[in-house]
């Protein structure tokens, strides 16, 4: 292959090898380590510099949470190393040398640019250039430097390149954080140049190149290579061309206003904010145009500037003088360019208004008229930080002949516009302030007789959208029509700017897609934001909606709540336009889009999500939705939830919120009660947030980890308010494997009654306090002297919990502290409290827990007075209230130890009786007292409760262990393509004595399709000791039997390391404290001060009598009514016979929420089949055959 094909964009070899390592221009994702080619070039890689990487196992505090193409850790992207230097630093991506582009030549890319240290971004965190061969390189790309937490799209044009040349992408700062710049999904789109047709001739309309490729005959003469090798650019004799390489020409830059154009080049400018990077005649940054901006001194009395061409003798439509030239409309200083006639009067013939982005836009002008006439060439300027607007290679065609007449150029210029009726923000703000509604009848509402008129075409393509409105049939629509632009972009029409607008803000629309071919083209909606730039698609149709012209179909869809003033947009590409083919939309309306206008709910808050979103909405500043799930409820099981799907290969970004309507202030205490999922073994947190009107956040309840396949119930308590409010739902993703979802959100005017768990993130949860000393609500960042470094929910230093400080310089020997829970209502089960406790420093004193019922003596269920040391400890206890109300007591009594404390954290009550230490977990009412560490240093994943009949996405056991059905429940860890291999999630015991002799039995499922692993470890003193790796075990559940010797207090840790496929899946997980596998006794059995459940012991004799009190009462009823009972046919009155449903076998256990059912009979599995026995000491480890 010749080295000219090499890099031309055109695949030469059948296996497109000529292109590769040239940019991919297919598109480079960097997921290989070539990285298409492309090369850091920085200068000081030390200092700053781009590297191909990944996000990382966890959610990093800089950068992307994940690549943009695969949308998981896994994936590769480059990004910016840190940087913190005394000057400004540059980093450089350099590209592979190319031949040459054709004008229509982009490359489109993400880009993700965030300021997550705060330092500032710079005016030029990220710009691209073109090195071309012997010239100066020349800026080509400029995106505005906003901070957005998430992947944005753009489109770098590169135009027409003649020699060899290559892309540098740059980054400039002195300080930021590692991957705050990046880039991903480079594409080269429309580069090579027109392709010989092998054996045919150029088809009617075009004309052929040297080079044997066809060009359109609109394309001739019009200043630009399309041919690429200057055929269509030769013959253009009769044609007036500048390009300002030499001066102006023929044009004049006199002006009636005190803001004038003036000739220049980049190499004039400082700022690189400043004029286009490079001309278009040459595509150089040396070469010249006409430009205007703001001056040095701003604005004054005009803001606008114009230049004109000498006089034209009157044409007319035969032979019209035709003009082309090329616009660059760049930054926010660009209001629009118009092209007037000035014959007898002036008045405009051509128009473009706003900005159109780093590109060089072609435009066409036809003029018709019977007077010698002059082109005026008239820009509008506003006063903003960047940008301008500048002309280039203007064409005159043969039929634009100077005029020899030289009359005095007519003054009368037409009536500038009225000065608003309003201030520029209250314009197009969907809410009148002005007489007739002034402010709103141009924004792009149809309902309006001049709103149509608010639709601006914005295309730079060979495509555009076009006004039709014919008033005698009082019709108008869009359509999309041919375009002299060079790209081969989607034609594109905006509003105004609009908004900002209320979650309610809907925009409806008919559309129509029409004609004979079976694929009309393609139709979307997209919001332009005017801080954090374009956005993605709202909406999207492709294909057609009828062969007839009137097919048309409409659309209601929501934009939601904008806080930033906004576009709206029409994009659309046609595959062939022709009579044949037509895309238009007409009747276009904005609904209920007032910031201020939230639609009234029947429910309010309170919502089933069976009908929508109730008063909830969406927000369009975070990076995903939450999306209404079918089939997955808590209502109903088969109606409706809102979920986030982290699974889900289209998701992007950290954060997805759901933010309800604002809520007057008041003096009443709320309560926010739901239903909640957290699934998963990489999910993430669901937080609930308190908003104010400043953008204020406040946790009020937070919730982390896996919490298994079931709904769980949450209370949260919200205090009264000041001022108004808005409450939010926020998912922040740490990972890409689980599912967060909530359903039945109940927001009542009262304080929430007494929740089942309480984490203390946000709230006390109606805990309180009283003593010598109070107790203190805190984290481990406000740690000082003494106290947890971290919570035990989330295992971090941000985390809550409660705490007394039992130091003797505040509470002294014998002094006490004591935290009450709220009253809780009694009841006739015996239910457990759990909590976790940490006890620090030397000599800290006594934790005793008691059940204290409204009326009568406190009963104790748990105490402990020993530094175990800086860990979390596992503490439980029953309760048994009679049907008496209860509160719960944590009293702390001081030692007079030095830098001490006790602190408390996640008290949870269960609807069952605690567990015994060494009993069997079966896990069909929890994990029992086995918990996942949160500890993200110790593992990324978490081992998920779920059942063969929950499960709806992962691949588990037909049936558990201990009931032998698809309804039991176990522990699994899956292997999925969302998270690297070899990742692991660690299941952890509580805290266990030194033993000569523990058994450890558990039965384990891991099929042959299974790659991952399990190992279980002994886990003391920090440090991890191997008990047993299980390999494949390639069918039914196996038993293992394991005994654990240990000297020292210890956990037991059972391990996952994740595959690329398959399950590993654990149940019935037993221990025996002192007693191994033999069932020797191998520990003297001692007496433990920690549970105390005498008390509750007592009263559950009382419970006991008077249930067998009741029962006798019962029993002497029936047999009186049966007495009364004839003779008869048999009948069945049970609910189930009457086509109902019994609830005999229900538990209302809110935590697990789930059927308890009846124990298996004669389950194979039970008699000890497969059975795997193991026998570990620190000295002996070996793994049994299957016997």
């Amino acid at each position: 292959m010749s080295p000219e094909f090499k890099c031309d964009f055109v695949c030469d070899c059948s296996d497109c090898s000529d292109e590769r390592d040239c940019g991919k221009f297919k598109k480079c994702n960097f997921e290989d380590a070539g990285m298409c080619g492309w090369t850091d070039q920085s200068v000081n890689t030390a200092g700053y510099s781009w590297e191909r990487r990944q996000r990382g196992d966890t959610l990093q505090d800089s950068g992307p949470s994940s690549d943009y193409t695969i949308g998981t850790a896994t994936g590769w992207f480059m990004g910016v190393s840190a940087v913190k230097t005394d000057s400004v630093s540059t980093a450089v991506l350099l590209s592979p040398e190319m031949r040459q582009s054709a004008p229509t030549c982009r490359l489109r890319l993400r880009y993700f640019l965030w300021d997550s240290g705060l330092s500032d971004l710079g005016s030029t965190p990220l710009w691209a250039s073109v090195l071309h061969q012997g010239s100066t390189e020349a800026i080509v790309w400029r995106p505005e430097a906003t901070s957005v937490r998430g992947w944005r799209e753009a489109t770098i044009f590169l135009g027409r390149i003649p020699t060899t040349f290559q892309i540098r992408l740059m980054s400039q700062r002195s300080v930021g954080r590692r991957g705050d710049v990046a880039v991903d999904q480079l594409e080269f789109l429309d580069c090579a140049l027109p392709s010989p047709l092998p054996g045919k001739e150029c088809p009617p309309g075009t004309i052929e190149c040297k080079r044997e490729g066809c060009v359109d005959l609109r394309q001739v003469c019009d200043g630009t290579d399309d041919c690429g090798d200057g055929t269509d650019e030769a013959n253009c004799e009769g044609f007036r061309r500048c390009d300002f390489e030499d001066g102006l020409c023929d044009w004049s830059l006199k002006s009636l206003s005190t803001l004038v154009w003036f000739r220049a080049n980049q190499e004039n400018f400082t700022n690189p904010l400043q004029g286009p990077g490079r001309d278009h005649s040459n595509n150089s940054v040396t070469g010249h145009f006409l430009y205007v901006t703001v001056p040095d001194g701003g604005l004054k009395k005009f803001d606008w500037a114009a230049f004109q061409s000498p006089r034209l003798k009157p044409t007319n439509s035969s032979h019209p003088c035709r003009m082309v030239m090329y616009t660059h409309q760049f930054g926010p200083r660009s209001g629009g360019l118009t092209v007037l006639v000035a014959d007898k009067k002036i008045y405009p013939v051509w128009e473009r208004a706003g900005a159109l982005g780093d590109v060089w836009v072609k435009a066409e002008v036809e003029i018709v008229t019977n007077s010698t006439f002059q082109i005026v060439i008239m820009a509008a300027i506003r006063e903003f930080k960047y940008g301008g607007i500048a002309v280039d290679s203007i064409v005159l065609s043969p039929e634009c002949h100077l005029s020899p007449e030289n009359d005095t150029w007519i003054s009368d210029f037409p009536k500038g516009p009225k000065d608003p009726c309003t201030e520029p923000d209250k314009l197009c703000d969907f809410y009148p302030d002005c007489a007739g509604e002034k402010d709103e009848a141009k924004c792009g509402d149809f309902s309006y007789p001049e709103g149509s008129a608010g639709w601006t075409d914005t295309s730079i393509g060979n495509q555009g959208w076009v006004l039709h409105k014919n008033s005698t049939a009082k019709e108008e629509y869009l359509y999309v029509a041919k375009a002299p632009g060079q790209q081969l972009t989607e034609a594109q029409t905006r509003t105004p700017l609009l908004g900002p607008s209320g979650p309610a803000c809907t925009l409806s629309f008919d559309f129509a897609l029409t004609g004979n071919p079976g694929h009309i083209g393609e139709l979307s909606v997209r919001v332009i934001d005017s801080v954090m730039g374009v956005q993605p698609k709202l909406w999207e149709f492709s294909g057609k909606t009828g062969t007839q012209a009137e097919s048309w179909r409409n659309v209601n869809m929501t934009v939601g709540a904008r806080n930033n003033r906004f576009q709206l947009v029409f994009e659309a590409r046609a595959v062939k336009l022709c009579p044949c083919a037509k895309i238009k939309v007409k009747n276009v309306r904005f609904v209920g889009c007032h910031a201020k206008y939230f639609p009234s709910s029947p429910t309010d808050l309170s919502c089933n999500f069976e009908d929508g979103l109730c008063g909830w909405y969406q927000d369009n500043s975070d990076n995903f939705d939450w999306t209404l799930l079918d089939g997955m409820d808590h209502t109903i099981g088969i109606g409706r939830s809102l979920a986030v799907d982290m699974w889900s290969p289209s998701l992007r970004g950290a954060f997805g919120r759901l933010i309800s309507f604002t809520q007057r202030a008041g003096q009443t205490d709320y309560c926010l009660s739901f239903f909640y999922k957290l699934y998963g073994p990489n999910t993430g947190v669901l937080n609930v947030k308190l908003l104010d009107n400043n953008g204020y956040e406040n946790v009020l309840w937070t919730r982390s980890g896996a919490h298994g396949n079931t709904w769980h119930e949450a209370h949260c308590p919200v205090p009264h308010q000041l001022i108004d409010f808005r409450l939010m739902f926020e998912v922040v993703r740490s990972g890409f494997d689980g599912r967060v979802a909530i359903d039945d959100v109940v927001f009542v005017g009262r304080p929430c009654t007494v929740p089942r768990m309480c984490s203390f993130e946000g709230n006390q949860c109606g805990y309180s306090s009283a003593g010598n000393i109070h107790w203190i609500h805190r984290s481990g960042y406000t740690v000082t002297t003494s106290g947890p470094k971290t919570d035990h929910t989330l295992d971090t230093e941000m985390g809550f919990y409660m705490m007394a400080n039992t130091g003797a310089h505040i509470l002294p020997a014998g002094g006490n502290a004591v935290l009450f829970s709220p009253v809780r209502q009694g009841t006739t089960k015996t239910e457990c409290v759990h909590f976790w406790y940490h006890m620090g420093g030397e000599n800290p004193g006594s934790l005793t827990v008691y059940m204290r019922p409204v009326k009568g003596e406190r009963v104790k269920i748990f105490s402990d007075s020993l530094n175990q040391g800086d860990v979390w400890r596992h503490g439980n206890g029953n309760i048994s209230s009679a049907l008496k109300d209860w509160q719960l007591e944590f009293e702390v009594i001081g030692a007079g130890g030095i830098n001490t404390h006790i602190a408390v954290d996640d008290i949870f009550i269960s609807a069952h009786p605690c567990e015994d230490q060494g009993s069997k977990c079966n896990l069909e009412r929890g994990m029992c007292s086995w918990s996942n560490t949160q500890n993200s240093k110790l593992d990324k994943l978490d081992w998920e409760l779920t059942s063969q009949e929950a499960e709806k996405h992962y691949s588990t056991p037909p049936a558990d262990h201990s009931l032998g059905t698809e309804r039991g429940h176990f522990l699994f860890f899956p292997s999925s393509n969302r998270t690297a291999a070899n990742q692991n999630a660690q299941l952890l015991s509580p805290h266990l004595p030194p033993t000569k002799g523990t058994c450890l039995k558990f039965w384990a499922y891991k099929p042959f399709s299974s790659d991952s692993e399990l190992r279980v470890w002994r886990l003391s003193e920090g440090k991890l000791n191997q008990l047993v790796v299980v390999s494949d075990l390639g069918g039914p559940w196996r038993r293992f039997d394991v005994n654990i010797i240990s000297a020292e207090e210890y956990q037991i840790v059972f391990e996952g390391i994740k595959g690329t496929s398959g399950v590993v899946a654990l149940d019935d997980i037993e221990y025996t404290i002192g007693v191994d596998c033999a069932k020797k006794v191998t520990d003297e059995v001692t007496t433990s001060s920690k549970p105390d459940n005498a008390g509750g012991i007592a009263a559950s004799v009382i419970v006991m009598l008077l249930l067998i009190g009741t029962l006798i009462a019962l029993l002497v009823y029936y047999l009186r009514i049966q007495q009364e009972v004839k003779a008869g046919p048999s009948s069945s009155s049970s609910p189930s016979a009457r086509g109902g449903f019994s609830n005999e076998i229900y538990e209302p256990d809110v935590t697990q929420d789930h059927v308890a059912v009846p124990p298996a009979q004669n389950h194979p599995m039970a008699a000890g089949f497969n059975n795997v026995s193991v026998s570990a000491d620190a000295d002996n480890v070996r793994e049994m055959e299957v016997v």
